[in-house]
């Protein structure tokens, strides 16, 4: 069923306090990131913290696994403090309540995920009467409240984060492992804080699905709209991956949902280290904080593209284009003279009206994206193409993408490719689902990345995920076919689906065996030899 939209309503947020910085309403649209070293490691993390603090970060995350790392990051923030260093600091807490209301007495945030904070069940369950599922929000309220308490006395906001592939058991019985029980599950938690008049309050809806990512997000400012609710929204887009391939799929999640006025702090996540997401980040959010000192950006809703549900578009077949087929790429399969007779747009135009129209009067000629980026710095290149095309690709909206840059140093037709991979719409390689990793991982996940890839990169159409730790990485891996997660020190899982089939491997050996995970399943194909 469609939700009815009453987007055409700016959405404006409240401001929250994370310290001394402002987040929400009329305020920039704050960058932040997350440490990668082990925070028990007080030396490494702080030296970290100061590197990605001193190219921009305004906000550094850290994760706080147990009550040793509670100590440790009060240490860190103690000896930032000291070097004069004022960024407000958030402690990002898993499954354990107690490390939670530690913590929030020092740092200025904490983020908690709803799906596995405290509504777990060790035992499957898929059914819940409406008197089981009102006495587990029960449970909830009970365990949440002590930690509102603290926050509420200390000043401390909380990120409720909830991330698609860890929502839980209760969640996924009633509304399906679907952008809607991300909203749910994130309301719930809302309704339990403001039911103790604690509103100190940010949000996010992540996943490594562009389509489900942004879907979700769509959905709660709507149903925060509809109830009153003004909270910041932090975006994201988890495991996001690495190079040219993260870059392209953080920009094309993030910048759509800033093009439709939503969101008021964004993360990059990529599989390096973390200042090196703060530019990529940057070039994100610059074109937007304007439209936040000016005249609210309205959310534009328009009735023959539904925002919460993917739906291409229905168009004839005009010789490759169209019908079935999957957007094609001027200038890789396609001749320009093969596209003279089709409308040709300007991705940099807002489409979605033109687009709109088009449905409404029934017309179903191709339409053909182009847009031209010579004189851009390669970076903001990279970003701002893969926001034009993939805000409207995301909606199924586009039957061919034309990218003109006389400036760009790489090539135009695999960026093209690498686009419309990241929106789902052609798949023209493998996909790699990876975290950024962060204090809880035990082996160098980048390397790791770097040898699967060169083990698998052949194998196009399947998707491998590469996740640091056990606590949200099978879960967090979400639609992948094979899962390479740590779990130990030089220790790597392997899983089939979410299915854990070999475990505790030493890392050394975990390439191979994958590589026969693969092949013992049948999908494994040999490379092809040049020449």
């Amino acid at each position: 069923m469609q939700q009815k939209s009453i987007f055409n309503t700016p959405f404006i947020s409240r401001e929250i306090m994370v310290g001394n910085l402002g987040i929400g309403h009329q305020n920039p649209i704050r960058v932040q990131s997350m440490t990668s070293t082990n925070t028990n490691d007080i030396e490494a993390t702080l030296a970290q913290s100061i590197r990605m603090i001193e190219v921009g970060c305004e906000l550094v995350r850290i994760t706080v696994p147990g009550l040793k790392e509670v100590e440790a990051l009060q240490s860190i923030q103690k000896k930032l403090r000291v070097k004069n260093y004022q960024t407000p600091l958030i402690a990002d807490v898993h499954y354990n309540p107690k490390v939670a209301e530690e913590v929030a007495r020092f740092v200025e945030k904490v983020r908690i995920n709803p799906g596995n904070y405290v509504d777990r069940n060790p035992v499957s369950k898929t059914e819940y009467s409406e008197k089981e599922y009102q006495l587990e929000l029960e449970k909830i309220a009970d365990r949440l409240k002590p930690l509102l308490g603290i926050c509420q006395t200390n000043g401390t906001v909380i990120r409720i984060g909830t991330n698609h592939g860890s929502l839980s058991q209760r969640i996924t019985s009633r509304y399906g492992d679907t952008p809607r029980g991300m909203v749910e599950s994130a309301m719930e938690f809302v309704k339990i804080c403001e039911a103790f008049r604690f509103k100190n309050i940010i949000l996010s809806m992540k996943s490594s699905n562009l389509k489900v990512m942004v879907q979700a997000y769509r959905l709660l400012a709507n149903r925060m709209l509809a109830e009153g609710m003004d909270y910041p929204l932090h975006l994201g887009v988890t495991e996001a991956g690495n190079d040219l391939d993260g870059r392209i799929k953080s920009a094309a999640g993030i910048g759509t949902l800033l093009e439709e006025g939503i969101g008021d702090t964004i993360r990059v996540s990529l599989t390096e280290d973390p200042e090196y997401e703060i530019p990529v980040a940057q070039s994100i959010v610059k074109n937007y904080d304007a439209f936040r000192t000016q005249d609210p950006k309205t959310i534009h809703f328009f009735p023959n593209i539904n925002p919460f549900e993917y739906t291409k578009r229905k168009t004839e077949v005009v010789g490759k284009f169209g019908g079935n087929n999957f957007p094609q790429i001027i200038g890789e399969d396609v001749l320009v003279k093969e596209v003279q007779n089709l409308p040709v747009m300007d991705v940099k135009a807002k489409l979605k009206s033109q687009f709109d129209k088009l449905i409404s009067d029934q017309n179903q000629y191709p339409v053909i994206l182009r847009g031209d980026y010579s004189g851009m710095n390669d970076e903001d290149f990279i970003v701002r193409s893969a926001i034009d095309f993939g805000s409207l690709q995301i909606d199924g909206l586009g039957d061919g993408i034309w990218i003109e840059n006389e400036t760009y140093k790489g090539d135009l037709v695999n960026l093209a490719k690498k686009i419309l991979q990241a929106c789902g719409t052609r798949i023209s390689s493998t996909e790699y689902i990876a975290c950024p990793s962060c204090g809880r991982t035990q082996y160098n996940i980048q390397e790791a990345l770097k040898k699967v890839k060169e083990a698998t990169n052949h194998l196009v159409g399947l998707k491998i995920a590469v996740m640091g730790c056990v606590v949200n990485g099978p879960g967090e891996m979400a639609d992948a076919h094979y899962g390479y997660v740590g779990s130990g020190k030089g220790k790597v899982n392997l899983y089939k689906t979410r299915e854990l089939v070999k475990k505790g491997i030493p890392e050394e050996n975990a390439i191979d065996e994958l590589v026969e995970l693969i092949k013992a399943n049948g999908d494994w194909k040999e490379p092809r030899v040049s020449g």
